[in-house]
């Protein structure tokens, strides 16, 4: 039996994968803006809606630290789950 299934690991990918994959995506974010400069962003974005609106600097940012969370997230519950299926299939 896998014990490894999605519903026993979910909060460890959510909060393993989530935090890494956001990570990852402020330090994509970064070295992207410190290559381009401020780029097309005319707006830093700010407080509120504007702040995940995708054409403002701080919009981009926060697309970039989501998106990157998501599929690190994805990658952490297939894996695990891998894992599981290996552990069962050993013994």
């Amino acid at each position: 039996m896998n014990r490894l299934t999605y519903s026993k690991t979910f909060w460890v990918a959510v909060i393993g994968g989530g935090l890494t994959g956001m990570g990852n995506g402020s330090v994509f974010g970064a070295a992207l803006m410190c290559a381009l400069g401020r780029g097309p962003f005319d707006d830093w974005g700010g407080i509120g809606l504007d702040a995940y609106n995708v054409v403002t600097f701080q919009g981009f940012m926060n697309w970039c630290m989501i998106v990157f969370g998501v599929a690190f997230t994805i990658i952490v519950m297939l894996a695990l789950k891998r894992h599981g299926e290996l552990e069962k299939s050993a013994h």
